[in-house]
């Protein structure tokens, strides 16, 4: 039996916003470009380039630096895993699934959502490739997740991912995720998952700004959206606590700027996002 959807499921412009900056980046699809993220991109455009002058970085930076950073350590998890079977939860408009069915044809690539998303990406995906792969629909705060993990095949390496989701989630809710994708996944040959977060920017000088923003962006989502760590340690740990056993950070300034710099520094860079690789080899 179905069950109702969680109280955590109000997500809902950002996913159009998002969109249509990836289509302005260029790496997506028009049918992933609504009318929707057309206007609220004009909308924004002047606050996000007072932002980019003054605050070092804005909405649309950071999607472009995390949107690179998952894509290129996917495509190295691919080169690594030939087998490899992909999960991304909470897709929205995401171009991901369809660029990397494109560029790896082999690969299991499967996308997920809550109803009324998974039903526009299914009808825009059909609209480019009709063999294109239904986006599967559950709540991932309830026990219907489980039957996920069951499209794929264990035998074969698994990697999660999300992108622009978890900072919405309380942190006893994050965990909850991370328990549930850690036992859930539990019986395949290797568990990886890859997500973006938002720490808390208490290196910028505009920190008490976008706090606000925010607070803003949390009411305006009716989520729980907020920052939960400052040192990439608290990332690891909390994690590690999640179940997975191998924890990397990895921050742009580091990435796009200082790639001999180590990873697993526990400083905070200044950054506005960074990306998470956890892993978890199972014992199959």
């Amino acid at each position: 039996m179905t069950q109702p959807l969680s109280e955590h499921r109000h997500i809902s412009f950002t996913a159009h916003y998002t969109g249509y900056i990836w289509y302005s980046m260029g790496i997506s699809h028009p049918v992933f470009a609504t009318s929707k993220g057309k206007i609220l991109t004009k909308l924004v455009h002047p606050l996000e380039s007072w932002a980019e002058k003054f605050v070092g970085g804005s909405m649309r930076t950071t999607l472009k630096q995390r949107h690179r950073m998952i894509d290129e350590q996917l495509t190295r998890l691919i080169e690594q895993y030939p087998d490899l079977q992909v999960l991304e939860i909470a897709s929205g408009l995401s171009p991901r699934g369809w660029n990397f069915r494109q560029k790896f044809p082999h690969i299991n690539y499967r996308e997920l959502d809550l109803p009324d998303m998974a039903k526009v990406k299914t009808q825009a995906l059909k609209q480019i490739d009709m063999n294109s792969p239904e986006v599967l629909s559950v709540d991932l705060f309830t026990t219907d997740f489980e039957q996920v993990f069951q499209v794929f095949d264990p035998a074969r390496p698994l990697v999660v991912i999300s992108e622009g989701l978890i900072n919405y989630f309380s942190k006893e809710m994050l965990l909850q995720l991370l328990q549930a994708i850690t036992g859930y996944g539990q019986n395949f040959k290797a568990l990886h998952y890859l997500t973006d977060i938002y720490p808390e920017p208490v290196k910028n000088k505009l920190a008490n700004f976008i706090w606000a923003s925010s607070k803003l962006l949390k009411w305006m989502s009716k989520s729980a959206f907020s920052f939960h760590f400052i040192q990439p340690q608290q990332i690891q740990d909390f994690f590690q606590q999640g179940g997975f056993e191998q924890v990397s950070i990895t921050q742009p300034e580091q990435y796009f700027h200082n790639q001999n710099r180590s990873v697993s520094s526990d400083e905070h860079l200044g950054d506005l996002v960074w990306m998470i690789h956890a892993h978890k080899k199972n014992s199959v």
